[in-house]
């Protein structure tokens, strides 16, 4: 079998956009619903009204013995819904950008960091679009005491108190911590792959560990705005004493509370999910490309075939002397 045959990742951009869009949701779904547990943790270890938790382990053993296990789960319905369709569009935003840049801005060039890094933040404002509200009411569900019932409880409750507005609150911090997420996360994948896996084959092994590293640096570098943001989700209209309207008083109010130690919180915990996530989002979503590519190949060699077929032949029309008294010409070569 040829070089080509195996070289899935070469997707062409002509491919339709929902390959993109069903390998990007299926692996927007798993990886946050395997990962919702430590998900969970996580908030709460950021909360600056946090139940005190000596470490991960602790925090899980807490809340399953006083909460009960259920509780590491509540509000997962939330983040399912909203992780579906919005990294079906992230990846393919991504996939669609990083082409055009590479091709455009690169000379064609297969790898370059500065069109994964471009494509990257552009590809996020699309996710974000999509996730920032189901973020809002996934965190006030995982908050310790939390009076909402059930998701849609909370959703009338968000709306009815505080408008839609809430649900977008944090959607330029979300922004401003996601755009360098997730550059320095694609830049950092794209890099260890051409390192480690430059004929682009399929090979999870590369595509965990690169997914993994990547999500590792991208989570510490950019987790003094995720406590920003996890402050402004789950802020409520009862916190009378605590209103805060944007990532600049978000800042101070944390950094008043225990000096710049506070924007660290919880850093253990999302570099731990981001992790795992990140490697099972990636081999999620390059085993279904994988897979898909022989579908959309037949497809694409049908089609070829069959226009090939429908094509009239090309005939060249004989040069015919002056004056040309006839008003029909003949596409056979025939002498006059």
């Amino acid at each position: 079998m040829e070089k080509d045959d195996y070289d899935y990742d070469s997707l062409p951009y002509e491919w339709p956009v929902r390959t993109h869009m069903l390998a990007g949701a299926a692996a927007g779904i798993l990886e946050h619903s395997v990962m919702y547990p430590v998900d969970c943790v996580k908030t709460r270890m950021q909360s600056i009204e946090m139940v005190r938790y000596r470490g991960i382990i602790h925090a899980m053993s807490t809340i399953q013995q006083k909460e009960g296990f259920r509780r590491l789960f509540r509000g997962m319905g939330a983040m399912v819904a909203g992780a579906g369709p919005a990294h079906a569009m992230y990846f393919a935003g991504y996939e669609k950008l990083k082409y055009n840049f590479t091709l455009y801005a690169n000379d064609g060039v297969k790898n370059s960091s500065l069109a994964n890094g471009v494509a990257g933040g552009f590809a996020t404002i699309l996710h974000d679009m999509v996730m920032n509200p189901a973020e809002v009411v996934k965190q006030r569900m995982q908050m310790y005491g939390s009076r909402h019932e059930s998701i849609l409880r909370c959703i009338q409750s968000t709306h009815q108190t505080e408008g839609i507005r809430a649900f977008y609150r944090s959607f330029p911090t979300q922004l401003i911590m996601n755009v360098p997420f997730q550059a320095v996360h694609f830049v950092i994948y794209e890099a260890t792959q051409e390192r480690f896996n430059p004929d682009r084959v399929y090979n999870p092994v590369t595509h965990v560990a690169s997914g993994a590293m990547a999500g590792a640096c991208a989570a510490f570098i950019t987790n003094p705005l995720d406590v920003c943001r996890t402050l402004l989700n789950t802020q409520e209209l009862s916190d009378r004493d605590l209103r805060v309207k944007g990532l600049r008083q978000a800042a101070l109010v944390i950094y008043r509370t225990d000096g710049l130690s506070t924007f660290f919180r919880g850093v253990t915990a999302r570099v731990l999910y981001q992790m795992p996530s990140t490697a099972i989002s990636w081999s999620v979503y390059e085993l279904f490309k994988y897979l898909l590519r022989p579908a959309i190949e037949s497809k694409r060699e049908l089609y070829v075939t069959n226009q090939q077929r429908n094509t009239p032949p090309v005939c060249s029309s004989p040069s015919i002397p002056e004056p040309v008294i006839s008003s029909t010409v003949s596409c056979k070569n025939t002498a006059p």
